[in-house]
């Protein structure tokens, strides 16, 4: 399958069931699901904790709209991508019942898998740009549509709180497990003086060093707990949010020195993949593959290819934290036009946050600049 044939068939796809979504909505339903195109302030805003993503939550649908709505998510993700995304859903009622149902984040359920998040920008039946996102706690996926083909898939974000839960059997539910232990294997396979320059950090930053900011600068470092929520909260709810990160921070040793090693800058940080052995540049390939087949087959086969021979070794790994099982850690992999960010820090490291970015291209903003000036 070509290029132009893979990324036409999704967007055909997502097309045919975005249209059938929105036309299966009342009026009021569609003022939340359905803006217009671009729509640049909102389209970029994206969130992992529990707030308001902006569209239209599953809550509000009725079953037949919730169908239509998780067929038009499956259109952007892998088979084993979609598995994960509705396991991640589920873990709100795990959570639930580990917080003892007391959670409340000021609304009436804290822990709702019904608050998962719709929306589509422009008209999917029009030949012009469109996009859609479907986002709620631990999930944000994106994907934009330019002349009929999909031209941008990130920031794409998938968390996991429990990260391990136990089931009857000896096996856990880990469903971000290859996540972590495709990234430990990669680091201990490193020699001494390789693992030395990966750990840019004895201690783990307490969350993504980019958080959930639209445009990643020099510099960022991890934003406050409280920032990443719609709208920064304010009273109790404030308190409480940096109450848990200083007690978190302190908990951890976590000081200034540790959150400037972590920083991001222009030039890549940690071991760079130019200087593995095969056998180590195979396994950052495998790390980097579970992030790239989140999404549909054909379109993680365009990604995979831009990071091939040469373009591999232009990568970097980077970890923090220690470097055992139920350790606080931290890694991320850096290069020209990527970032993979993985963090697993809170509730005794078993709190899994990681996300797949395009530094330049997030939201597909690269490819409409070169869009809109050709075309206006």
């Amino acid at each position: 399958m070509t290029a132009q044939t893979a990324a036409a068939r999704a967007a055909g796809l997502m097309a045919i069931e975005a249209q059938q979504f929105l036309e299966s909505l009342r009026d009021d339903q569609r003022q939340l699901a359905e803006w217009r195109f671009p729509s640049d302030e909102e389209r970029r805003r994206w969130y992992y904790t529990p707030t308001d993503h902006g569209g239209l939550p599953l809550a509000s649908m009725r079953p037949a709209q919730q169908r239509l709505a998780m067929k038009l998510v499956a259109t952007g993700l892998s088979r084993p991508g979609y598995v994960t995304v509705s396991t991640i859903i589920g873990l709100e009622n795990v959570l639930d019942e580990l917080e003892g149902w007391k959670v409340d984040w000021g609304r009436e359920r804290g822990r709702d898998p019904g608050l998962y998040y719709l929306r589509v920008f422009g008209d999917p039946a029009s030949k012009g740009p469109w996009s859609w996102r479907f986002g709620g706690h631990h999930v944000s996926v994106h994907h934009l549509v330019v002349g009929g083909e999909v031209r941008a898939s990130t920031p794409l974000f998938f968390g996991a709180d429990p990260a391990s839960s136990t089931l009857l059997g000896p096996q856990p539910l880990r469903p971000l497990a290859a996540v972590e232990d495709l990234a430990r294997e990669l680091l201990h396979a490193l020699d001494r003086p390789d693992r030395s320059r990966a750990i840019i950090s004895p201690v783990a930053p307490a969350d993504l060093v980019g958080g959930n900011r639209p445009r990643l600068a020099p510099g960022d470092a991890p934003p406050p707990l409280a920032d990443i929520w719609r709208g920064r909260f304010a009273g109790a709810l404030g308190e409480q949010a940096d109450s848990t990160q200083q007690r978190f921070e302190a908990e951890a040793g976590l000081t200034s020195q540790h959150y400037d090693a972590v920083r991001f800058t222009d030039e890549p940080k940690g071991v760079s993949a130019a200087t593995m052995t095969a056998s180590q540049q195979q396994l950052l390939r495998g790390l980097l593959d579970v992030y790239l087949r989140r999404i549909p087959d054909g379109l993680a086969e365009l990604e995979r290819e831009k990071y091939t021979g040469e373009r591999l070794g232009a990568l970097w790994f980077a970890w923090a934290g220690g470097i055992d099982r139920g350790e606080g850690h931290y890694y991320r992999v850096q290069g020209p036009g990527l970032l993979v960010e993985y963090d697993n820090t809170q509730r005794g490291a078993n709190h899994v946050h990681s996300v797949w970015r395009d530094p330049e291209g997030d939201f597909g903003d690269d490819f409409l600049r070169r869009h809109y000036s050709l075309h206006h």
